[in-house]
């Protein structure tokens, strides 16, 4: 009974390690609903701005907001009863009042999320499709939290002025669009930026960074020129990952012919997270390829590229390939025999363990 409970355990462990952002937090929607976010065209935005005063002209904040959604070439209307396909809301506030959690309970752990202990100037953003909350909520901060001796330090007598004016700047900063454009599953747009050399090299990595949630897989032709830029590879190879099967020859040829242990570990870190989410019988022989060869000649802790073998360790017992018991078993005895404090042994050394024990199952449980 404990040996089925404790493998039903790592399935569920890996399955829920593997969800992306979106997923975990897009159970509930519709196929309908997915049809109509994708097919997004005409965005009707609603801005509120609030001071301690009292309701405050909203006008400057919708102006930016208007001009950073057009840059995606969405359709804006500022008027409800214009045809619009979903509202996107922005509520901006000199002393935040809303303070409360999201429904689903997943958006209080990423990035971006609404942080419920800040008092401060804040914006928040949020959607809503045919009159319906769906739970998306990101918001942002100034750099500080009170306005009344911020604005005293800036010498401008209404701290509620003040604050609005530091919020405006920061939605020129926070890449809301970017983000709500892969909320709505709309990679044809974000490829788009991706591809055009105008576009900022924060703005690709934000583009890349969101697209791990969205597995697209029209993105991977895009993705194979955007690993060629030492400066995107690394965050191109996570994107590349999210496509799942589809990606595993390009991380293979890249883990088996990159001379840049960056990537080399990336594309190891990229081919353990599809094969924990799909099993794949491929993936294993080219990692095991490499931690054989190098227990071959693995004397010091100078014959170990410690990036690129501690991600093929924690490849291999998410894997969970018999075949990896002897090279696991035989790098154990020699990265111990090797005298070595540093933190990187540290890091190898715990990964081999935690891989031996996924690995060896049986030999845990008896």
């Amino acid at each position: 009974m404990m040996k089925y409970w404790t493998y039903g355990f790592l399935i569920v462990f890996f399955a829920l390690s593997s969800l992306s952002e979106s997923f975990a937090r897009r159970i509930h929607f519709t196929e309908e609903q997915k049809a109509q976010l994708a097919n997004v065209q005409t965005v009707f935005i609603k801005i509120l701005a609030l001071t301690e005063r009292g309701r405050a002209d909203g006008a400057p904040l919708e102006e930016v907001v208007k001009r950073r959604l057009e840059e995606m070439e969405y359709t804006i209307v500022t008027d409800r009863k214009s045809p619009h396909d979903v509202e996107f809301r922005v509520k901006c506030e000199e002393r935040k009042k809303w303070a409360g959690t999201t429904r689903a309970g997943g958006d209080a752990e990423m990035v971006d999320a609404p942080a419920r202990l800040w008092k401060g100037p804040a914006c928040l953003f949020g959607y809503h499709l045919n009159g319906r909350d769906l739970g998306w909520y990101k918001e942002v901060r100034t750099d500080f939290d009170d306005a009344i001796q911020a604005a005293q330090k800036a010498k401008v007598k209404k701290s509620g002025d003040y604050a609005l004016s530091q919020l405006k700047i920061k939605l020129e900063e926070y890449d809301f669009p970017v983000m709500i454009t892969a909320e709505w599953g709309q990679d044809d747009r974000l490829l788009k930026l991706l591809d055009n050399p105008q576009t900022s090299k924060q703005r690709k990595l934000t583009i890349l960074k969101v697209m791990t949630s969205i597995s697209s897989h029209e993105s991977l032709p895009h993705l194979k020129e955007i690993i060629k830029d030492p400066a995107l590879a690394e965050e191109g190879i996570a994107a590349m990952t999210a496509t799942g099967s589809d990606a595993i020859p390009y991380l293979t040829e890249l883990f088996k012919t990159s001379e840049d242990s960056t990537l080399r570990a990336a594309a190891a870190k990229g081919l353990g997270d599809i094969g924990a989410t799909t099993g794949d019988p491929s993936i294993t022989p080219p990692l095991l390829d490499y931690l054989n060869e190098n227990l071959q000649h693995m004397e010091s802790s100078k014959d170990i590229d410690f990036p690129v073998l501690t991600e093929v360790v924690w490849s291999l017992g998410k894997l969970r390939n018999e075949n990896s018991i002897a090279p696991i078993t035989k790098l154990q005895e020699k990265i111990w025999l090797i005298y070595d404090t540093s933190a990187e042994m540290k890091t190898l050394r715990d990964a081999t363990n935690w891989t031996f024990k996924q690995i060896d199952l049986d030999g845990q449980i008896q």
